[in-house]
């Protein structure tokens, strides 16, 4: 990485301008035509520097308001395959694994629903629950009380030289 590239990071962490080129108008800000914009983005992804781009949707605002977490107890030999069997379904937002908390929070895998209602998200989980044989696994859901700012990751400003 160099000295643009931090710079680039910088530009892009608060989300890409809305406009309908929004990689001229970075480049504009960087002296960097568009497509070296572009071209330097897909460098920072292929180095697994950058992971993704992607879209941050106020699902309030378009009328899901039952937003539950859920959480199973799966076997540690088991937890990579119910989670690619889990995050297949097309309501499941995300999918993925943490650590156990011990007996206090025995819980490994954790994906979440959103929807327009309660029932309708019960609804989803009930028929992926059936669907991949985990209705007899320990399981929480966590539904939201409240909703708090979304947003990517924040990351130092650029130095000001790279050594």
């Amino acid at each position: 990485m160099d000295a643009i590239d931090f710079q680039l990071i910088e530009a892009i962490q608060n989300g890409l301008p809305i406009c309908s080129r929004p990689y001229l108008q970075l480049g504009k800000g960087l002296s960097l035509s568009e497509q070296q914009v572009i071209d330097r983005l897909a460098a920072l992804r292929q180095q697994g520097l950058v992971k993704r781009l992607g879209v941050i949707v106020n699902h309030r605002q378009l009328g899901y308001r039952a937003n539950a977490m859920v959480v199973l107890n799966i076997p540690d030999y088991n937890v990579a395959e119910v989670g690619g069997q889990v995050s297949q379904f097309s309501f499941v937002n995300l999918c993925y694994q943490r650590p156990r908390q011990g007996d206090r929070w025995p819980y490994n895998l954790y994906f979440m629903i959103h929807g327009k209602s309660r029932g309708r998200v019960l609804n989803q989980l009930d028929h992926l629950l059936e669907t991949c044989s985990l209705k007899q696994m320990a399981r929480e859901v966590l539904f939201s009380k409240q909703c708090f700012k979304q947003r990517g990751a924040l990351y130092k400003q650029a130095p000001e030289q790279i050594i």
